[in-house]
């Protein structure tokens, strides 16, 4: 399963049956989803004038899974005793796919706190307890997107011959930067770093950094058993995706 993906880059993990689910009752759903995130691009340039925020691209992601049936769903659970309630709780979750054989819950973490993860998948484990989901799926920034963040940046803004925050602001389609962003690079241009270098190092550990959503936090998560014993299939968006 999923073969495609991972011959083009994608970090693939398979757990707890999912693949066989997959194969037997969403088939046509696995296709769905691979198609996708086949055609899927992002811009170098989206990176920066994103501000760390979801790109364009990872938002075109959405809406072409939108378009094949994988709507937000936010499910209601609650439980009584002797027709009191007892619990109420609520789960919103990104894309949800309705099938004959059941349904599959897909959240994507492109770039949250990384205890955002512990959320969704706490919220397989109980959605699946519950028979609401058949299986979850997260999709995130692979190891080779997160890896090499900041070279992507460095060679952005070079290739844009961005010297200072004035080309900065010119070329990529920003919010405005704080000025502790601003300084923290100063202090390293002072120093005769280059701007495109210092840019990039500053921003890749403020918006792109370690403790945000990213293959690795996911992939300790479950290694640990987070979510268990939900059927979970975990997808990393590679470096391969990104244009120059």
């Amino acid at each position: 399963m999923f073969q495609n993906l991972t011959n083009k880059g994608f970090d693939v993990v398979i757990r707890n049956h999912a693949g066989a689910i997959f194969s037997v009752d969403f088939p046509a759903q696995a296709q769905e989803l691979e198609d996708v995130l086949l055609q899927m691009t992002i811009p170098a340039a989206d990176l920066v004038g994103s501000g760390g925020g979801e790109a364009k691209s990872t938002q075109w992601l959405r809406n072409e899974l939108y378009k094949k049936g994988w709507p937000k769903h936010n499910f209601e659970f609650k439980s009584f005793l002797d027709g009191n309630e007892q619990l109420s709780m609520s789960h919103e979750i990104d894309h949800v796919r309705r099938a004959d054989a059941g349904t599959i819950a897909c959240e994507i973490e492109w770039n949250n706190k990384d205890p955002f993860f512990d959320r969704d998948l706490e919220n397989f484990q109980r959605l699946h307890a519950q028979t609401a989901i058949s299986m979850g799926v997260i999709i995130t920034r692979g190891k080779s997107l997160q890896d090499n963040m900041r070279t992507i940046i460095q060679d952005c803004l070079t290739k844009h011959n961005v010297v200072d925050e004035g080309d900065l602001m010119h070329h990529f389609d920003m919010k405005d930067r704080t000025a502790r962003q601003r300084d923290a690079v100063k202090r390293m241009t002072d120093r005769q770093i280059p701007f495109a270098d210092a840019f990039a190092k500053q921003f890749t550990s403020d918006k792109f950094g370690t403790a945000t959503t990213h293959w690795s936090k996911l992939k300790e998560r479950i290694d640990r058993g987070v979510g268990n014993p939900c059927p979970m299939l975990l997808i990393g968006m590679p470096a391969s995706i990104v244009i120059p």
